[in-house]
């Protein structure tokens, strides 16, 4: 998603605080809806169908509205962008928790502001690191290594966090703050929605082709599919990505860029809660200690200017 400025004229205050609600509580649940919907749903074919259809919806409404369909440059933007938000991104968070708790994917995935600060100062012409930076690394990093080996998995037992699970939810950390800068020094469509609809569109069919590559096409059986991935399912394509995404692009356009990233701060904490009060997934000592851990790394790394993780989605 692209940002935009804050606007000038202040908005209701009704408005910036359902927005903000809408923001904390459907995206902090997506770990939760995702974590029932593999249950059954392959997960790059359940995150492609989402995206496509989602990313359908909102692109036929947008034409229905009168708005210019992006060019083929800005369709190859939101091809990358796309691919690495939602493939690399979101499709590697759907594939992990298959293994790991709703609540442990979201604590890891906190860390993403701090892969923006590594990505920001790698990139040609990027920030020199400060002291601040390389210091909150480090720190966030900890956390992350103390949940990897302290924390239980879905299994209930301790130290046995799947590491290929743990290194693909470090990996979606990566893909989404790659995906993210590259979405910010590119061409997108003029409109932040057609921006929204063309990646959701891209992603999803990245997605739908790495399950047909990993053949989950031919191992999904429609006839074991139950109530609640379903409702999951649908919850994901309602709240997660046409409500949650929508209120996110207008908290960019009416609030300041810090405001809005503290998103990050607080959907862990509601996929946390969510996780133990729903799905009974364990909460330890060792899964505070490594969330205060994380979250102080990145805020040590955002303390002075507050900006980078702002523009993840």
């Amino acid at each position: 998603m692209n940002t935009t400025s804050a606007t000038t004229s202040a908005p209701p205050r009704a408005k910036v605080i359902t927005a903000f609600a809408a923001v904390y509580i459907f995206w902090g649940s997506t770990y939760l809806a995702i974590r029932v919907g593999v249950s059954v749903f392959p997960p790059f074919l359940m995150a492609g169908c989402r995206y496509l259809i989602a990313g359908g919806l909102l692109f036929g409404w947008l034409r229905f509205r009168g708005l210019q369909p992006p060019t083929a440059r800005q369709w190859k933007e939101a091809a990358i962008t796309g691919t690495l938000l939602l493939l690399g991104g979101n499709g590697m968070v759907c594939w992990a928790e298959q293994s790991v708790n709703s609540s442990l994917a979201a604590l890891i995935l906190t860390s993403s502001p701090i892969w923006f600060a590594v990505f920001d100062t790698i990139r040609p012409g990027g920030r020199r690191p400060q002291l601040n930076t390389i210091l909150g690394i480090i720190v966030g990093s900890s956390g992350v290594l103390l949940l990897v080996f302290g924390a239980p998995t879905h299994s209930g037992d301790a130290n046995s966090t799947s590491l290929a699970s743990t290194l693909a939810l470090i990996a979606a950390c990566a893909f989404w703050a790659g995906g993210s800068l590259y979405n910010k020094y590119h061409t997108i469509p003029a409109s932040p929605w057609m921006a929204t609809a063309t990646q959701m569109l891209c992603g999803g069919v990245a997605c739908s082709v790495a399950a047909f590559l990993t053949g989950e096409w031919h191992s999904f059986h429609p006839t074991q599919v139950t109530a609640s991935p379903v409702f999951a399912f649908v919850y994901l394509i309602i709240f997660g990505s046409l409500a949650g995404f929508s209120a996110y692009v207008w908290l960019l356009s009416h609030c300041a860029p810090a405001k809005v990233a503290t998103y990050a701060y607080v959907n862990p904490l509601i996929a946390t809660f969510l996780g133990w009060l729903i799905l009974k997934e364990p909460l330890t000592p060792i899964i505070f200690l490594a969330a205060a851990v994380i979250l102080s790394g990145v805020l040590i790394v955002q303390w002075p200017a507050k900006k980078a993780a702002a523009s993840l989605e």
